[in-house]
């Protein structure tokens, strides 16, 4: 596959990965059917498309450090992520709608650009996750810079509480540099309180152990649509989201992971007390709005997909 082949169709495989993602009918976050104050589902759309010109560019520099023209460290992580949170900002009025979704699919697309394909144009997720280790790992403290830059375009809510190098800190930035902490670093003092930068730091466990093999199990009997719901539901289960943690507490998102587990126990999508029990789920996590939203897991259930699209998966 010719490099810029091979950069459009893993940038195709990324955007599609997202519209599948907000198509489906998952409790609590956006999707075709309702939505929350001020960002609905064509917010999420138009952001698919924006992004997609970042992908591009982040694999084709995938591509340079496989041939031996780039060396990784120089691929800017960092300024990718500016780059596409940006482009999205710029595309839609909906607010923050792919931080977390960024942070996952540049590395991914770097280390598919650095990764084979077989005859068929499908990549091994073996190699994949194994060239991600390695692109995260060579992250710079300009890479943290430009990160913590994008995180003031996106201004997600639940960012208060950092230990260390907070983002609302005006000095932090500064602090980057002198201090040599590149973003790989950054993420390991965050790991605890967000599952984005665990992922990162433990070579994406989440997304490889355990949503990616059991999507693909649901995937030979069920629809997508509910495939991706019950997978969602089974991140949710067995990880509480951080994104609703850092707003309403630990306690509270592990009583919504509780509550993920009752409704896999029923069936999940597959089963009517299943779906009963999805819906209740859905409106008990919007009566406050969107502090009960799963964002994070939506993220990863989003990168999942993409996981599946680039080892050949067509709906």
């Amino acid at each position: 596959m010719a490099r810029c082949d091979k950069a459009k169709h893993i940038s195709k495989c990324l955007e599609m990965a997202i519209l599948f993602e907000v198509s489906a009918n998952k409790p609590g976050n956006v999707n075709f059917v309702v939505g929350f104050e001020g960002t609905r589902v064509e917010h999420f759309l138009a952001s698919a498309v924006a992004a997609s010109s970042a992908f591009e560019e982040a694999a084709k520099r995938g591509v340079a450090v496989a041939e031996g023209k780039l060396k990784l460290a120089d691929a800017g992580i960092g300024h990718l992520i500016k780059t596409c949170v940006a482009d999205i900002d710029a595309w839609q009025s909906g607010g923050n709608t792919l931080l977390g979704t960024v942070m996952l699919f540049i590395p991914l697309a770097v280390a598919a650009g650095m990764t084979p394909t077989n005859s068929k144009g499908d990549f091994d997720t073996g190699k994949l996750r194994a060239n991600m280790k390695l692109a995260v790992e060579a992250t710079t403290p300009q890479d943290a810079v430009c990160v913590f830059e994008a995180i003031a375009i996106a201004n997600p809510s639940g960012l208060n509480g950092a230990p260390d190098l907070s983002v609302s800190d005006v000095n932090s930035k500064t602090r980057l540099i002198e201090e040599n902490v590149s973003l790989f670093k950054v993420f390991q003092i965050a790991a605890s309180y967000d599952d984005i930068c665990y992922e990162w730091v433990n070579s994406f466990p989440i997304m490889f152990d355990l949503a990616f093999p059991y999507l693909m199990n649901k995937l030979e009997h069920q629809w997508l649509n509910t495939a991706i719901v019950d997978s969602f539901l089974k991140v949710l289960s067995e990880r509480p989201d951080t994104f609703i943690s850092r707003k309403v507490g630990a306690e509270n998102a592990k009583k919504i992971s509780q509550a993920a587990t009752h409704v896999l126990d029923l069936g999940g999508a597959e089963t009517k007390s299943g779906k009963e029990a999805i819906a209740q789920l859905d409106k008990m996590l919007r009566e406050y709005g969107n502090d009960y939203n799963p964002g994070t897991t939506a993220d990863i259930t989003a990168s999942t997909l993409a996981l599946c699209t680039l080892s050949g998966y067509r709906a």
